[in-house]
């Protein structure tokens, strides 16, 4: 007989974050309901930073996997949920922290909604103010309210304070009910990282599913991104490149085209306006805006985890 199912199984990806995967799993140690019957796995995604050390060395149940060559989000998670054995799954960035009574209060929201296949806290950054962590699908109107400025408005919704549906939510934090994961075939690892949670909403809500914004629930993702375009464009790079693999996926070519326009076109108008502001990082923005209308072009985090696997 094999081993027993566990209630939840939180799911942990970190590459060279060794500081912040142990605050992660102090936190999930701190958090953790006391009735709720759990495992822990911590994917390390071949850092060298020591950090599949440190996780050794606290002992415990925790399940360490261990990659030998980086590989993208989407696969990581899709290897943690294909391992684990819990009805739900939480998957964590290394560098998110749960807070008292998130875990509960995402377990009761998909308790309490049979049809709900995933459910996010409220995200708030290092500082602990709440920033958006769940949208409306991407696609030619939604890339409009941004060029028009309405983006706020019109697109984000992780908003109120009462449990809502949504279309898709940021990944940093999410409970999964790995049932519906594993009817849709887990994350798609053509997308290495960004928008890979977005298409995995989408290919749920086909199949029938839907997400859920639990503001009961709070967590904290550090900020790690950098202002520095040297550092950042990578990001930049994959960022764009995968909003444009998802349209063409699921909206085709010419939707895809109108997104890349419309997007350069919002991004543009920032580079201008930050010309003229004080503090405002117009070099970021001329890079989104080229990278949006050229989404092929450059290298992006992909490379750069196979140059250093290499």
């Amino acid at each position: 007989m094999g081993p027993l199912a566990a209630e939840l199984s939180y799911c942990v990806v970190n590459t060279n974050g060794r500081e912040m995967l142990l605050a992660c799993l102090a936190a999930i140690e701190a958090t953790h309901p006391a009735a709720v019957e759990r495992e822990i796995l911590v994917l390390d995604n071949a850092s060298t930073d020591g950090s599949a050390e440190a996780v050794r060395a606290l002992g415990g149940d925790i399940q360490l996997i261990e990659q030998s060559r980086r590989t993208g989000k989407a696969a990581n998670d899709s290897l943690l949920m294909e391992r684990a054995r819990g009805r739900y799954c939480l998957l964590l960035n290394e560098d998110s922290e749960l807070r008292p009574g998130a875990t509960a209060a995402l377990i009761a929201a998909l308790d309490a909604d049979p049809r709900a296949a995933a459910a996010t806290p409220r995200l708030l950054g290092s500082d602990g103010s709440p920033y958006p962590c769940a949208w409306r699908f991407p696609g030619v109107g939604t890339a409009l309210a941004g060029a028009l400025f309405l983006h706020r408005w019109l697109t984000v919704e992780s908003k109120g304070t009462e449990t809502r549906r949504v279309d898709w939510a940021q990944s940093s934090a999410l409970l999964v009910r790995r049932e519906a994961a594993a009817a849709v075939g887990y994350l798609d690892p053509d997308f290495f990282v960004y928008y890979d949670e977005c298409d995995f909403a989408r290919r749920l809500a086909d199949a029938g599913w839907h997400e859920l914004f639990v503001p009961g629930a709070e967590a904290v993702h550090h900020d790690q991104l950098s202002s520095d375009l040297a550092a950042g464009l990578p990001r930049i790079v994959e960022f764009h490149r995968n909003r444009d693999l998802y349209m063409r996926k699921h909206h085709g070519r010419a939707a895809a085209l109108a997104v890349r326009v419309l997007t350069a076109w919002s991004y543009g108008v920032r580079a201008l306006a930050a010309a003229v502001i004080p503090g405002q990082p117009a070099d970021v923005y001329r890079a989104h805006a080229r990278q949006a209308l050229f989404p092929a072009r450059g290298a992006g985090i992909r490379e750069r985890a196979e140059a250093a696997s290499d």
